[in-house]
């Protein structure tokens, strides 16, 4: 009975050692299979993604705009000082006072009151 055993048990041992082997190979092959199929079946994924849009941020100094040209205001008529008169209707003086031409000033006439006219 001890042979029968003893080879009974050979018998097991081999049996468990090569199951121990092809179980993994056997149990494992359809779950490498589905993992690789999913991997290495179907469309690739594509070698270049564009870059996405740069957005630059605003300029931290904004020119300013160019000056807004006026007209200059127009310029008085000139002062005449040499040879300045005043004609005061018959009566005509020279001006001690420079002003505008066409502005008012007097004479004094022969009683020596004013006689208001206009200066050239």
């Amino acid at each position: 009975m001890t042979a029968l055993l003893r080879r009974f048990s050979h018998s097991l041992v081999l049996t468990a050692v090569g199951a121990a082997f092809l179980i993994p190979l056997v149990a494992t092959a359809p779950a490498q299979a589905r993992v690789f199929v999913g991997v290495g079946v179907g469309v690739a994924p594509p070698v270049y993604y564009p870059p996405p849009p740069v957005y630059y941020p605003p300029p931290v100094y904004y020119p300013a705009p160019p000056p807004v040209a006026y007209a200059p205001p127009p310029a008085p008529p000139p002062v005449v000082a040499a040879g300045q008169s005043c004609f005061a209707g018959p009566i005509v003086c020279p001006m001690t006072v420079p002003i505008r031409p066409g502005g008012t000033c007097w004479c004094p006439n022969s009683l020596g009151q004013q006689v208001y006219g206009t200066a050239n």
